[in-house]
């Protein structure tokens, strides 16, 4: 830089700063429309929840139901049961899955310790809704996956879903 350019210096920023101003006062100043209520004064209207988020899609595909898988589980890996499958075959089946297209590893090792990851599934029209979570797994993993071979979801084994 040369020893006049640190004079030109506080210029351009006056310069920056009067065109900034006066381009904020070319938007249109039409008002944004407010949203209206209406309230009925009928004694037996009732307000209708507006779902938000994914939901359940009874006749759609696994992949159209992981998003809502994987609110579920993301709920649950956010909660005291993280480390608890049954945390989450009890959520996925309030959520609507159903229990018995589900399989679930052991929370623990042979030898009583925690496990690295828990695995659990449901069976969706021929293709896998699988989570995985756990100490050795970055956050809640979920992923449609195809059935096994045998026909399962997940290989090795697995807990006997019996509550």
């Amino acid at each position: 830089m040369r020893r006049d350019d640190h004079r030109l210096l506080p210029g351009l920023a006056a310069v920056g700063i009067g065109l900034t101003l006066a381009l904020a006062g070319c938007a249109p100043s039409t008002p944004s429309p407010s949203p209206t209520v209406s309230v009925s004064s009928s004694p037996t209207a009732t307000a209708t929840p507006t779902p938000t988020g994914p939901a359940l899609v009874v006749a759609g595909s696994a992949t159209q139901n992981l998003p809502f898988f994987t609110q579920v589980v993301s709920q649950v890996a956010a909660g005291p049961a993280a480390a608890q499958g049954r945390a989450y075959i009890d959520a996925l089946t309030a959520a609507g899955f159903d229990k018995s297209a589900m399989q679930v590893t052991n929370d623990q090792t042979t030898v009583g310790n925690q496990a690295d990851s828990i695995q659990f599934s449901v069976e969706w029209k021929g293709e896998c809704l699988v989570g995985q979570v756990g100490p050795s797994v970055p956050g809640p993993q979920t992923r449609v996956l195809p059935l096994t071979p045998e026909g399962t979801c997940l290989v090795g084994q697995t807990r006997q879903i019996d509550w």
